[in-house]
């Protein structure tokens, strides 16, 4: 048999830390690419906006 008590939980215990690890890990990765798209559709926004404005401006300043 093996040295250890019939209590002992360390393989359990380190399953248990492994796993939480990596799900704090794919939480970040998945807040990070959330927080990439927010930023792409805003900078999408912002350029149709920009071309909008432009438009106008051509529209209006053309006699």
């Amino acid at each position: 048999m093996t040295n250890r008590d019939w209590y002992d939980d360390r393989d359990y215990e380190s399953a248990v830390e492994r796993a939480e690890r990596m799900t704090r890990i794919g939480w970040r990765a998945i807040a990070g690419v959330v927080g990439l798209l927010g930023i792409g559709v805003i900078a999408v926004v912002v350029v149709c906006l920009a071309v909008v404005i432009g438009m106008a401006y051509v529209v209006v300043a053309v006699p």
